[in-house]
């Protein structure tokens, strides 16, 4: 496993992928660790429900504080070819997320910096909120947005490159002060999760 643009701080860690898929597993996997582990967890992780007939998929988040899900993305029909972001619905898994906060997690994962985050909507201010808290936050960043992520992050924290999956949740999991064997256990799905 990589780990490059590294700080002095490594309660900021942006995941930094190419594989969407794999980035989305990560996450997961490394939520049930932390999960099993009776970590207190705040946060998002992203599951793609199939739609059959339809080339694109449903994104569902999972709120890691509740286990509640919010589906993100319009239903545009079979022939759509992208996915367009429903706006209302990002902003209601932001609020639960903020609610969340006042349980005092040890820790944030939010499932992306994406091109709503680099546009300056979206997850932003929930960002800056988790930041401004000192709540150790992982986070993970297409490459396209490395950019926007590094002039938005301000040179904080540390990005590690989405290689091998279960050699980047052990990597996050050491990097968090969690340790290597914690990473042992890493199969299924968080607990709470209905998909």
């Amino acid at each position: 496993m990589s780990r490059f643009h590294e700080s002095q701080d490594p309660a900021l860690l942006a995941l930094v992928y190419t594989d969407a898929a794999g980035a989305d597993r990560v996450l997961t996997q490394l939520a049930m660790v932390l999960l099993e582990q009776d970590v207190n967890l705040a946060g998002l992780v992203q599951h793609n429900a199939p739609r059959p007939g339809r080339s694109r998929c449903d994104m569902v988040l999972e709120d890691l504080g509740s286990g509640r899900h919010v589906a993100i993305s319009q239903d545009r029909g079979p022939e759509a070819r992208g996915c367009m972001l429903d706006v209302s619905q990002l902003l209601t898994a932001s609020l639960m997320v903020e609610d969340s906060l006042s349980q005092e997690p040890e820790l944030v994962i939010l499932n992306k910096f994406g091109k709503s985050e680099s546009e300056g909507g979206g997850f932003r201010p929930l960002i800056s909120t988790v930041i401004g808290s000192g709540i150790p936050l992982v986070i993970a960043v297409p490459w396209r947005n490395i950019e926007s992520w590094r002039a938005f992050a301000g040179g904080m924290g540390q990005e590690i490159a989405l290689e091998g999956e279960a050699e980047t949740v052990a990597g996050l999991l050491a990097v968090l002060g969690y340790g290597p064997a914690a990473a042992a256990g890493s199969g299924g799905e968080p607990r709470g999760s209905g998909l």
